[in-house]
């Protein structure tokens, strides 16, 4: 009877945990919808599909087809069309409505009549043909090819000019040979005249150019590249993640940068890159030797230096001087006057330096934090894996809460570390010099900080909570954690839309009619995975 009372004592217990715990899963299943049902009302979400080289050549002609069937085309010419309007279906219609088909064919290059064929009478066969591209006037008709532009040249001649342009990689729209015809030769008469190994180079620049010169679609940038291609299927940018795992902007096929724009994130790579600290501190701590302009650094001593290449020169103004001095002047030369400019200048660069430096410490920082919380989700993994198999409480079987909460804890760090990038650029004087008041600017800054500060406050507690042992923690403690862990994840959640939102609205928002800053939106679950083509859209 003890043993009873004991299990049935048990059993009410975790009940009572479970009732308590679902209450709050509830809770944040709600804001999670609320928050999914409020993004999709106000911003629709821009789906991407993954494009494999098996279904490159799919993808390519589903979009063939539709001006196939519109224009009642060849392939071919279709391509061509579509070539010129960089896959643009909307776009070459648009143009068609308002201009035409004779114009609209005519602007890409494209001749559509039957190609005329040269006579085949018995006379024909005895009569000479000239070439006016090598001048050779003694050629059989069938040695000659008739576009469909009508300029008829020799097959060699023809085979070489194909040739040249393909292996030159200007094999996507090959003009004709004639003088001042822009006319593109059709891509089945060029294949049949040249090489096999020419005609297979030429055909996959064909089926490539559905990326290459697609607005909408573009290679992965992973290294090595894992050969897909990601298309999307409204216009913009945004971020996006690869099946290989290779998370990138669409805009400018950098790493994701959100919430930094294109623009900051180039700037910033390219001060990083060319370690422009380094040359900050020469500019503000060296004088260039007059001579031979190597940089001169005084630890100690007077004002008159002396260049390892032997000139002698002063470091209150830079100039060069003789080698004799005194106590009150300098052999040759005289510079007491003060110089208001080269003192400001130094006071500038000083403050410039020690900004930077602050702003990259932080983003390194950060940075570095995100990487080992990419392998604490590993951990994290690992540890709900086992706690699901022992655990013999139904409501520990599913362990989403912690995983989704190391996702998260990732995504939200990296979004930190960029957060000291937009600021560096945004309450500084590079980008937005004179578009704001320094009482505005310094506004803006507090405004800024106040909320980067409080996010960064709750990633530091998830972090900690989920850096906890509790593989090995009774079921008491976990329920404690599972409250701490989607409490803190909310509050981050929470922190990070808003953050993004005072940023587009009213940071970036009142600037963007002078400047492309626009970033990529927030999104709750996470960069958005592109599925493969296909794949039912979701």
């Amino acid at each position: 009877m003890d043993d009873d009372y004991y299990l049935s004592c048990e059993e009410d217990e975790e009940e009572e945990q479970e009732e308590e715990l679902e209450v709050v899963e509830d809770d944040y299943d709600k804001y999670c919808h609320a928050q999914h049902d409020e993004n999709s009302s106000t911003k629709p979400e821009l789906t991407c599909q993954i494009i494999t080289n098996e279904t490159l050549v799919a993808a390519q002609k589903e979009v063939l087809v539709k001006v196939m069937d519109f224009f009642t085309l060849k392939k071919s010419q279709a391509r061509t069309l579509l070539i010129h309007y960089q896959w643009n279906v909307d776009k070459l219609l648009d143009v068609y409505g308002e201009k035409g088909k004779e114009s609209l064919f005519k602007t890409a290059g494209l001749t559509v009549f039957a190609r005329t064929s040269l006579p085949e009478s018995r006379y024909s066969l005895r009569k000479k043909m000239a070439c006016d591209i090598c001048m050779d006037d003694d050629l059989q008709f069938y040695s000659m090819t008739r576009m469909d532009c009508g300029h008829c040249f020799c097959n060699n001649c023809w085979k070489e000019h194909f040739t040249v342009k393909i292996n030159d990689g200007m094999s996507k729209r090959i003009t004709c040979m004639a003088y001042k015809c822009n006319a593109i030769c059709d891509e089945d008469v060029v294949k049949k005249l040249i090489n096999p190994e020419v005609a297979e180079k030429f055909d996959r620049f064909l089926v490539e150019s559905y990326v290459d010169d697609n607005k909408r679609v573009k290679w992965c940038p992973s290294t090595p590249h894992c050969g897909n291609a990601i298309r999307r299927e409204e216009d913009g940018g945004g971020e996006v993640e690869c099946s290989c795992g290779h998370q990138f902007c669409f805009s400018c096929l950098c790493e994701s940068h959100s919430p930094c724009s294109c623009l900051m994130w180039k700037l910033w790579s390219k001060k990083c890159e060319e370690e422009s600290a380094t040359l900050n501190w020469i500019t503000v701590h060296t004088k260039m030797c007059p001579k031979c302009s190597k940089p001169v650094h005084r630890s100690d001593g007077c004002n008159l230096m002396t260049c390892i290449c032997g000139q002698h020169f002063c470091w209150l103004c830079g100039g060069a001087t003789g080698v004799r001095h005194t106590w009150t002047s300098i052999d040759g030369h005289s510079c007491g006057k003060f110089q208001e400019d080269k003192a400001k200048e130094l006071e500038i660069a000083k403050r410039d330096l020690e900004r930077y430096t602050h702003y990259y410490h932080q983003y390194r920082s950060h940075t570095d934090s995100s990487k080992q919380e990419d392998k604490l989700r590993k951990s994290v993994r690992e540890k709900a894996a086992l706690v699901s198999k022992k655990t013999h409480v139904s409501v520990h079987k599913d362990m989403k809460w912690v995983t989704n909460g190391a996702d998260l804890l990732f995504r939200s760090r990296k979004i930190i570390s960029y957060t000291y990038v937009f600021a560096f650029y945004m309450f500084g004087r590079e980008l937005f010099k004179g578009e704001m008041s320094d009482e505005e600017r310094e506004m803006k800054k507090n405004l800024f900080e106040i909320q980067q500060q409080q996010l960064i406050g709750n990633i530091e507690s998830l972090s900690k909570t989920l850096n906890e042992p509790f593989d090995g923690y009774s079921c008491g403690e976990l329920n404690k954690m599972k409250h701490e862990v989607i409490g803190f994840g909310f509050v981050v959640d929470k922190l990070c839309k808003e953050m993004y939102e005072c940023i587009e609205n009213e940071l970036l928002g009142p600037l963007l009619a002078g400047h492309n800053h626009k970033i990529a939106p927030y999104r709750s679950e996470g960069i958005e995975k592109a599925i493969e083509f296909g794949a039912d859209m979701v």
